[in-house]
């Protein structure tokens, strides 16, 4: 089995003299060092917006940000790069599905969660049916 754990020196600390285990990745996952090698080589040579300006560092973070794109298309063997949408997190992802839903649902469709959902998903799914009247 490969040690994965190594790669991430936060989780190598002690809390109250027992290992950190981490476990609300939900609202921030903690990244390996590879990642925060990736991310400060860019802030500190690449550091500009995407899709925003024709000046070197801007296309190179374009390129960048695309080919990333690219690799989770890949990966997840999408048919189009179209479908590869990159958010914020958990909340705007679910913020965009929820807008989509009010455009496609329709009355006898049924939207069904538990109490388990995450909040960001559980809230505009009940104001859904008020909206749409009665899926």
């Amino acid at each position: 089995m490969i040690d994965l754990k190594k790669d991430f020196k936060i989780l190598n600390q002690k809390v109250n003299d027992e290992p950190l285990v981490y476990l609300d990745n939900a609202a921030t996952t903690q990244k390996p060092q590879q990642v925060l090698d990736v991310l400060r080589n860019y802030y500190e040579y690449d550091n500009a917006n995407v899709h925003r300006g024709v000046h070197t560092l801007a296309e190179r973070a374009t390129a960048d940000y695309e080919a990333a794109r690219e690799k989770v298309r890949k990966f997840i063997h999408a048919a189009s790069m179209k479908e590869v949408l990159f958010t914020r997190g958990t909340t705007t992802s679910l913020n965009w599905v929820s807008k989509f839903a009010e455009q496609v649902l329709t009355a006898g469709d049924e939207i069904i969660i538990s109490v388990a959902e995450h909040h960001s998903n559980f809230v505009p799914c009940n104001k859904l049916p008020k909206k749409q009247g009665q899926f």
